[in-house]
């Protein structure tokens, strides 16, 4: 008897232990940094972020914009649609606050990039809303091919858009004039291309893309997150995974 009582302990613990490490595995936060080379307030923040994006219970972007070009050099890793989206959070908001170096935490709040205690405070505070990063993305890169499965969700009312974004992990650049002239700064997570894969209603939903045609030179990981609202007027994020790509890999992040 005792052995059982024993061999039934240890099967509960190792549950328990399991089921603790899937649930803090699971992402807590989606930051997206909105950055420039021609600003000499975001090399810390742009450090801070290849930081977080260390951290398995976090999908961390950086999303360079085109805002301090005319002071002399001209960002060479910014999209016009990150500054459309940064504008467009601004919006939604009500507040209108866009500059760099600029983070938006779980599609929510927005904190100054370079400061960590806030940014943790933020995640914090974003993560009492039951609904922000609720939703199970995952993401699964084999036979060339990425698999990516949004799982159902018990609120019937939660509903969004699903984005693939494409980023190159480590982007080391040269910076020759503007306000960090001289410098080399390091971008992590850099996002290169934006693709709608479709919308969420709350029920499990797949897609299968062709690596061929997100995998190119300058691209060596995903993300994909579930967001509520539109891409003209972005809400909470419901969720978010990413993973590297290049070799036949399986991650969740």
């Amino acid at each position: 008897m005792l052995n059982r009582r024993l061999a039934s302990a240890y099967l509960i613990s190792i549950f328990v232990i399991a089921s603790f490490g899937f649930a803090r595995a699971a992402p807590r936060a989606l930051l997206e940094l909105f950055t420039s080379q021609g600003c000499s307030s975001c090399p810390p923040a742009d450090k801070l972020l290849g930081e977080f994006a260390k951290d398995p219970t976090i999908v961390a972007l950086s999303l360079p914009i085109d805002i301090w070009d005319y002071l002399g050099w001209k960002d060479t890793l910014a999209l016009p649609g990150h500054a459309a989206r940064q504008r467009a959070y601004a919006q939604m908001r009500g507040d209108w606050q866009v500059y760099t170096p600029q983070m938006i935490v779980n599609g929510s709040k927005h904190v100054l990039g370079s400061d960590r205690a806030a940014i943790e405070r933020v995640i914090a505070l974003t993560d009492r809303n039951p609904a922000v990063m609720s939703v199970p993305v995952l993401l699964s890169a084999a036979g060339g091919r990425l698999a990516v499965t949004v799982k159902s969700v018990s609120d019937e009312h939660v509903g969004g858009e699903v984005w693939l974004c494409p980023f190159r992990t480590a982007v080391a650049v040269a910076i020759g004039r503007g306000e960090n002239r001289g410098r080399t700064v390091t971008y992590h997570n850099v996002v290169r291309a934006w693709r709608k894969l479709g919308d969420f209603a709350g029920t499990d939903s797949t897609w299968s893309v062709p690596l061929s045609e997100i995998e190119t030179g300058e691209v060596d990981g995903a993300a994909v997150m579930v967001q509520e609202g539109t891409r003209a007027k972005p809400g909470i994020i419901l969720g978010a995974a990413s993973t590297q790509l290049g070799a036949e890999t399986s991650e969740n992040r």
